[in-house]
């Protein structure tokens, strides 16, 4: 058998770093703190974002109304998630065809979608990525954030089966927590599972149906924009 040895002359891993860092500082100088979002299918990744909008556009009584953000939904098909957010933020669908995650070419150019009007005063750009606990988990989007987010309806184990979802995350959000009366799921036992795999990794219990524990999530956010990439 004849072997043939072909040399590689490029770091594609070391060029796509170096594009999502890139990208990163664009945003950071922009003032936009960038949040990656990823879960499985029916977390609530879009009730999550739905939540959010609705309390920071509710604002404070006698102050004016909270930040800006703006979405980047994917999706294999359809643009359902998208239609759902529009009424409430400016969003962009972006469609993957059959590809099982986002890719930073594809986020970049929804992005640039939005209008200057869409992204005036804009502190945070949501990327709501394909529902999917593997392959989002090793691709960078020049995020400032990960946040991996688990319902109690999935199963308090997903920490330990899925390690590199939760290593690679700054923080975890547990949706539905209104449905904990009605399914075996432990917050104690989620949560000691994810701190087996990140010691120091932040946990929000969340009812994005109800609204409970929405405003420590933005809270949280804010103080991230404020630490990361904050205007001077």
């Amino acid at each position: 058998m004849t072997v043939e040895t072909i040399p590689v002359s490029r770091d594609l891993q070391s060029e796509r770093r170096a594009a999502a860092e890139a990208w990163r500082q664009e945003l950071t100088a922009r003032g936009i703190l960038c949040v990656n979002l990823i879960s499985s299918p029916g977390a609530g990744k879009t009730s999550l974002l739905q939540a959010t909008a609705r309390h920071w556009s509710a604002g404070i009584p006698g102050s004016n109304p909270g930040p800006r953000m703006a979405v980047l939904v994917g999706d294999i098909a359809t643009d359902r998630d998208a239609q759902r957010l529009a009424p409430l933020v400016p969003v962009r669908q972006l469609t993957t065809g059959g590809a099982c995650h986002l890719e930073l070419p594809l986020v970049k150019t929804g992005f640039q979608q939005l209008t200057s009007r869409e992204l005036e005063n804009a502190q945070f750009l949501f990327v709501e990525n394909v529902g999917n606990l593997v392959c989002p988990a090793s691709h960078d989007l020049g995020e400032h954030l990960r946040v991996v987010v688990l319902s109690v309806t999935e199963g308090d184990d997903k920490p330990g089966k899925y390690p590199k979802a939760f290593r690679t995350s700054d923080a975890c959000v547990i949706n539905k927590i209104d449905l904990l009366p009605y399914v075996p799921f432990s917050m104690e036992a989620v949560t000691a599972d994810a701190h087996l795999v990140k010691g120091d990794l932040p946990v929000f219990p969340v009812s994005a149906f109800q609204g409970d524990g929405v405003a420590e999530w933005c809270q949280f956010l804010q103080q991230q924009r404020a630490l990361r990439c904050c205007r001077p």
